[in-house]
């Protein structure tokens, strides 16, 4: 038998440090009810106008015995959404944060010290650890459900993703731009529904992702053995459904995409509908480039070359003798007519970008069944010709990469370690969600403030980072702030706009 005496306690009771003068430096972890998570309680404002937590907590089927029952559902969803938009990306990260007094009140806990919990090793814990987040998370699976005390229902949430994602969408809308995009997900482990993905270059998922601006409408983990475009068909239907029922059928939709997205079945899809239009990248090929060469004799000359366009005609070359010696850049758009040899059912409208810069060619092409002479498209320039599609409308997809990244980056939608992808799903839910709240306080309670463009993750760290001192007694929960918190006007202002939004009564 090993002396357990003899063990070694990897937590010191002191730490000491470089010395200030005379004065030692020395540091502990006997500050009692502190908390590094004070805009925690900013999360719970937003929560509290969406009910968010609620909601959520309604997609799950909860079959414990209820006077065994010591955290309620919405509490557990709020404590593992929350934790994502506070940075937390793991369920270990709540064996700790179980015992802050502050995390419990934002997550709605009333007994905020633990000290009515049925077993005595579980008080001073008011919240859940990591084995009950993890049997949350293990729900999802639809093998062996009927295990499992807390089930998700998975069509519910993704309806809870798109009505919440919508109904975030300003009343006023007219045109709706919703944007597709699939990214790869790298996987390190044996997790159920890895494959190969050539492009990529690992193992992979590769979720669909759908924004309407900084709004997430869709997010749906896929094996990456299979094109960008698919599901977005089943996608659109749900999200279409939503907005007709809140917004009419008068109101405009444009589903906008990269080329993964110009498949014959997408397209024809949305042709078939009323009010519904496409604009989506087109892969370049060897028909396409033959078509838009008079568009580079246009650059040539634009860019005072034209001896160029005469002697590659003469040479009928597909590329100009001497362009790789240009200096300058000059661009010029082309429309065209195109239907692919096999798998286009129709001929459809094609921009072509004929772009020369400094020596190189960079063409480029757009698809799109958007004219310029709806009445919803008159005088505004994006939708007027060729190039205000490809550079003021096409062009302006590329900030939903940037949500993306912000959502994987800051919010940890790619901690999809889970051995089965069910679960994974449901973190990526959970992940998408938290983004919801950060976004919803950014558009709700920052704009007109220095935080009103920041990242979810510059939002964490300038305001909801904020150190707290929490003292419980029996009439109030008084939280200290840190006094020299640098963006305390930011916090003020956004805790008076919060209050003044009403609560989400279900």
């Amino acid at each position: 038998m090993p002396d357990t005496q003899a063990r070694t306690d990897c937590r010191q009771d002191r730490f000491e440090f470089q010395g200030l003068g005379k004065r030692q430096l020395v540091a502990d972890f006997s500050g009692g009810h502190l908390s590094s998570d004070g805009g925690a309680l900013l999360l719970r404002e937003v929560d509290r106008h969406l009910g968010l937590s609620r909601q959520l907590g309604g997609c799950f089927s909860d079959l414990r015995k209820p006077e065994l029952v010591e955290h309620e559902l919405p509490i557990l969803i709020a404590q593992r959404v929350y934790g994502l938009a506070l940075g937390y990306e793991d369920v270990n990260d709540h064996e700790r944060l179980r015992h802050d007094p502050l995390f419990a009140a934002a997550c709605g806990r009333e007994d905020l010290l633990g000290e009515r919990r049925r077993h005595q090793e579980d008080r001073g814990k008011p919240l859940a650890g990591k084995s009950t987040l993890n049997r949350l998370e293990l729900g999802a699976r639809e093998r062996e459900g009927h295990y499992r005390k807390i089930q998700a229902d998975t069509d519910k949430i993704e309806s809870l993703l798109v009505a919440t994602g919508v109904k975030s969408i300003p009343r006023k809308t007219r045109v709706i731009v919703i944007d597709f995009d699939a990214t790869d997900d790298p996987l390190h482990g044996a997790q159920e529904g890895k494959f190969f993905h050539g492009y990529y270059k690992s193992y992979c998922y590769l979720p669909l992702y759908a924004f309407c601006a900084a709004i997430p409408l869709w997010a749906q983990l896929r094996k990456s053995d299979r094109g960008a475009a698919v599901g977005t068909v089943e996608a659109l239907e749900k999200i279409l459904r939503q907005i007709r029922r809140r917004f009419g059928r008068t109101t405009t939709v444009i589903v906008r995409g990269d080329s993964g997205f110009s498949t014959d079945e997408l397209m024809r899809w949305i042709e078939a509908r009323r009010n519904v239009y496409y604009c989506f990248g087109q892969a370049r090929n060897a028909r396409l480039e033959r078509m838009l060469e008079p568009g580079f004799d246009e650059v040539l000359e634009e860019l005072g070359y034209p001896d160029l366009v005469l002697a590659a005609r003469a040479a009928g070359a597909c590329e100009d003798p001497g362009i790789e010696e240009l200096e300058g850049s000059a661009r010029h758009f082309v429309e065209l007519r195109y239907r692919t040899l096999t798998s286009w059912s129709c001929e459809r409208r094609l921009i072509g970008k004929a772009e020369i810069t400094n020596g190189k060619k960079n063409p480029r092409y757009i698809v799109t069944n958007i004219r310029g002479d709806e009445d919803w498209a008159l005088d505004k320039k994006e939708y007027a010709d060729g190039r205000g599609l490809y550079e003021e409308f096409y062009c302006a997809r590329g900030d939903m990469e940037n949500r993306i990244k912000e959502q994987q980056l800051d919010l940890f939608a790619d901690r999809t370690s889970k051995r089965y992808m069910a679960s994974n799903q449901l973190r990526l839910w959970l992940s998408t969600f938290a983004y919801v709240l950060t976004s919803r306080l950014r558009a709700l309670a920052l704009q007109g403030t220095r935080l009103a463009r920041s990242t979810a993750g510059g939002i964490r760290v300038h305001l909801l980072k904020v150190a707290a001192q929490v003292t419980v007694s029996v009439r109030r929960v008084y939280v200290r702030l840190a006094s020299a918190c640098p963006a305390a006007d930011v916090f003020a202002t956004a805790q008076a706009r919060l209050r003044k939004l009403p609560d989400d009564s279900g």
